[in-house]
């Protein structure tokens, strides 16, 4: 499956072994999967590939289980909700554990993408394996917000109301779309049954994209802090760079699940609506418009993005100027919250450095952790209402977002002098880990007097 050369390989032993392997040869794949040769320096970064993963089998379960009693209707959706949670056996448990799993696994793959942005995981050869992850990420997205829905609270109602009006902006087809999106001319019974339907489907795409995801990193091997590639001229120098994924990190990423998975549980059991929106608990109602119209919370730096550009912000007036009004502020907004994604996407091509991680790049560690504040900024601004001088924040936030990919990183390509790489792996390893030397010799002999 790698392209790193080792000599680990799969044999049968018994008959049965023989035989199954010569049809399906899945204890293969498995056995050549677990001793896939690793970067021996992976550290604690690369522990959220695996939370993500156990996350989606968790949301898939709980998901499936919770469909058995869910009604999708906007009569019975709210009633069949609060029919799970006090009639269903253990039904409070598992609605809860899908909710807040939806947090853990946008959590999990923030992390796992800022890691990916420092360490340049997305530079050649591995470009197409972010782009994978990027589609997985979008329709995580989609996930979420179609799930949100379904509760059919009062958030839920007009988050619904708000997020699909943005679609309705986009000139000529806009309405159109909106409609098609909402089955019908209003947020009704229509949307909840059609969100319904492909929040049930969607997670069994992502679930096929983060098998090709896994599948093309396992191609092109692992990213590690150092960014520089394992050694594959033999079997014997990758050996000094690498060691198989089992027993070393396959266990490394166990412990880290279960303490991940002990805050999880906690959460679930003693604060569940914590990061939830009490006005979800109110049935939705067309008439009664919140005060504060807000999403989940890994919506929120693009929520914010979206609000940030108004008539009174001089980029949007030109251009609703020039093009007649066609590009009005609710449409640049819409523009601007899809393009910070689009340009997330484009990384790969608009970091211009030959240096891959960011640990040698004394700029870049400065630009990039300003980004991390820029995108939590973005979050609180989002949660806050849409008047001064929440916008105003936003909108610095959203220049620098947009800055930061545009401009910063193409820019320290040519005038960043990084510093020296290490020679391999190995070096590196060594160079973090020395090993003391032991003194074979024995003690000291006494001089003869």
């Amino acid at each position: 499956m790698s392209g790193i050369p080792h000599d680990d390989h799969y044999e049968p032993k018994t008959g049965f072994e023989k035989w199954l392997d010569a049809r399906l040869p899945i204890a293969k794949l498995a056995y050549d999967t677990l001793m896939i040769p690793t970067p021996k320096n992976l550290n604690w970064m690369w522990i959220w590939g695996v939370v993500l993963t156990f996350t989606l089998v968790l949301q898939i379960a709980t998901g499936i289980a919770l469909a058995m009693h869910y009604v999708p209707s906007a009569d019975g959706a709210f009633a069949s909700v609060e029919h799970i949670m006090r009639n269903v056996n253990a039904g409070w448990a598992l609605r809860y554990t899908h909710a807040v799993g939806a947090s853990l696994f946008f959590f999990a793959v923030y992390l796992h993408i800022f890691r990916g942005l420092y360490y340049g995981s997305y530079k050649v050869p591995r470009e197409v394996t972010w782009i994978i992850g990027m589609l997985i990420y979008v329709l995580m997205m989609a996930t979420a917000f179609m799930g949100y829905v379904l509760p059919w609270g009062q958030m839920s109602f007009w988050g619904a109301t708000v997020i699909t009006g943005l679609f309705g902006a986009i000139p000529g087809i806009g309405e159109p779309l909106q409609t098609w999106l909402l089955g019908g001319p209003a947020v009704g019974d229509a949307t909840v049954n059609r969100f319904f339907s492909l929040h049930y489907l969607l997670p069994f795409v992502i679930l096929a994209l983060v098998v090709v995801h896994i599948w093309a990193f396992h191609t092109t091997g692992n990213n590690n802090p150092t960014g520089v590639e394992v050694r594959r001229g033999s079997v014997d120098e990758a050996k000094r760079d690498t060691v198989p994924f089992w027993p070393y990190f396959v266990i490394k990423d166990l412990f880290a699940l279960a303490v991940i998975l002990v805050v999880f549980f906690a959460i679930v059991g003693f604060m569940p609506n914590y990061l939830g929106h009490p006005d979800n608990y109110v049935q939705a109602d067309p008439l009664v418009t919140p005060t504060h119209i807000v999403p989940e919370w890994y919506f929120l730096p693009f929520y914010a993005i979206l609000r940030a550009f108004t008539d009174d912000v001089w980029i949007v007036a030109i251009v609703d100027f020039v093009t007649a009004g066609i590009i009005d502020a609710k449409f640049f907004g819409v523009l601007a919250m899809f393009g910070s994604i689009v340009v997330l996407a484009l990384v790969p091509w608009l970091d211009t450095s030959r240096v891959r991680s960011g640990r040698y790049r004394p700029m870049f560690k400065i630009a990039f952790w300003l980004f991390v504040l820029d995108f939590t900024v973005l979050t609180w601004a989002g949660a806050m209402p849409a008047e001064e001088p929440y916008p105003s924040i936003a909108l610095i936030g959203t220049a620098y977002w947009f800055a930061y990919f545009l401009v910063i990183l193409p820019l320290l390509g040519v005038f960043e002098t990084p510093e020296d790489e290490p020679e391999s792996i190995e070096a590196a390893f060594d160079s973090d880990h020395p090993v003391k030397a032991i003194d074979q010799t024995g003690p000291a002999a006494t001089p003869a007097e």
